[in-house]
C-alpha cells in the first residue's frame, strides 16, 4: 500500500510502510471451538501475532504475463521502508494489527499511519470489495468459515480496502495463510497512471520466516473492454518484512501514544457507516485514496505535534466520514473514469 504525503508547503515528502513491538497476547477464549481445532487455532494466532514488531520492508513488484496482445508489462519495481506493526486489539478470535511508517526526511522522522489488517476466526461475514467505490458485507457459510480466518485490510484513513477468507496450513514444511480469490481496488502505484485496468482479482499469502514474514500477492489486473471485465496482465508482488530496529522506532511509539484514541474514534465512525447500509460507498481518488483521507491523516499529525486537540479532530472526523458516506455522496465518482486506489 503506497501513499504520497506532503508537508505544509505542499511538497511531497515520501511514501512507504511501518511496524512496532507486539502487545502481549491475551488468552484466547475457546468456547465453541472443538478440541480438535484448539491446537491449530493457537498456532494460527501465534503466526498472526508474529507479524507485529519492528521491520525493514522490501517491496518487489513485477508485471509478468500480458493477457492482452497489445499490452506491454511494466518494468519491475523494487522499493523499501521501515515499519512498526502494533497489536492494537486481541480478543482471542480477533486480532488487529496497525502498521506505521517511519519516514526519514533528512531532518526528522515523519510518521505515517499506514495500512491496518484485522484477522477474525470463523467469521460470519466479510467486508468485500464489490465494485468501484463500493464495499459490502457478504455472509460466509458455516462450512466455509470452519477453521478459517478472514483478513480485512483497511486503508491509511481506516476506510476499507479488501477482505479475504482462508486457512493457515503447513505444506512442504512451510506455514502459510492462503486466501480465496479476492477483489481489490487499485493501489496508488497504479491508480496515478490512469491505466487500462481498474481493479485486481487476487490471491494473498502470508508466511512466517526465520527473520520475519512475507506477504505474497498474485494479482490479475482487470479492466473493462467493450463493457466487460477482462484480464489485462498478471502481477506478482513479494513484500518481505525483516525484523530490524535500527531506525527511530520511538518516533512511531510516541505518535501512536498521542493519536491512538483519535484513530479509535475514526474506526468507530467507519463502523457506524458500514453498519448503516450493510457496507459503504465512498469516493476515491488516485493520489490519496478516499477523498477525505488527506484531511483525516493531517489531523492525526496535528494531534501528535500538539497543534490540534483530539476532541476537535474527532468531531471533524465524524463529520467528514458521515458526509463522504451518505447516500448520493459519490454519484460523480461512480460515473468517473478515474480508477479506485488504496
Amino acid at each position: 500500500m503506497n501513499m504520497t504525503f506532503k508537508n505544509s508547503m505542499g511538497a511531497a515528502i515520501f511514501a512507504f510502510t511501518l511496524a512496532t513491538t507486539p502487545a502481549l497476547a491475551q488468552t484466547a477464549p475457546l468456547e465453541g471451538i472443538e478440541n480438535t481445532q484448539k491446537v491449530g487455532f493457537e498456532a494460527d494466532r501465534a503466526d498472526i501475532l508474529a507479524m507485529a514488531g519492528n521491520f525493514k520492508v522490501r517491496f518487489d513488484m513485477q508485471e509478468s504475463t500480458p493477457w492482452k496482445s497489445d499490452y506491454e508489462p511494466r518494468e519491475r519495481k523494487i522499493s523499501g521502508g521501515h515499519e512498526v506493526v502494533k497489536v492494537i486489539e486481541d480478543t482471542g478470535t480477533k486480532i488487529i494489527l496497525q502498521h506505521l511508517l517511519v519516514v526519514d526526511t533528512g531532518k526528522s522522522d515523519f510518521i505515517v499511519k499506514h495500512w491496518r489488517q484485522d484477522w477474525e476466526y470463523q467469521p460470519q461475514k466479510i467486508l468485500a470489495y464489490t465494485d468501484r467505490h463500493r464495499w459490502e458485507y457478504q455472509p460466509i457459510s458455516e462450512g466455509d468459515r470452519k477453521g478459517s480466518w478472514s483478513q480485512t485490510v483497511y486503508q491509511v484513513d481506516d476506510s476499507p480496502r479488501y477482505a479475504g477468507l482462508g486457512k493457515w496450513e503447513t505444506q512442504g514444511g512451510v506455514r502459510r495463510w492462503h486466501s480465496d480469490w479476492t477483489w481489490r481496488p487499485l493501489a496508488r502505484r497504479d491508480a496515478v497512471r490512469d491505466p487500462v485496468y481498474d481493479r485486481y482479482y487476487s490471491i494473498n499469502r502470508h508466511s512466517p520466516t526465520p527473520g520475519g514474514w512475507i506477504h505474497f500477492q498474485d494479482n490479475t489486473k482487470m479492466g473493462p473492454v467493450n463493457g466487460k471485465l477482462v484480464p489485462i496482465v498478471q502481477e506478482y508482488v513479494l513484500n518481505t518484512y525483516t525484523r530490524f530496529d535500527g531506525y527511530n522506532v520511538q518516533a512511531a511509539d510516541d505518535y501512536w501514544t498521542k493519536t491512538q484514541d483519535y484513530w479509535a474514534e475514526v474506526r468507530k465512525s467507519w463502523d457506524k457507516a458500514l453498519a448503516s447500509n450493510n457496507g459503504v460507498t465512498v469516493e476515491e481518488e488516485a493520489q490519496t485514496g478516499t477523498v477525505i483521507s488527506g484531511e483525516l491523516l493531517e489531523m492525526g499529525t496535528k494531534i501528535a505535534d500538539g497543534e490540534m486537540d483530539a476532541a476537535s479532530a474527532t468531531a471533524k472526523a465524524r463529520e467528514l466520514i458521515a458526509s463522504a458516506t451518505k447516500p448520493g455522496a459519490v454519484q460523480t465518482a461512480q460515473n468517473s473514469t478515474n480508477p479506485g486506489n488504496e
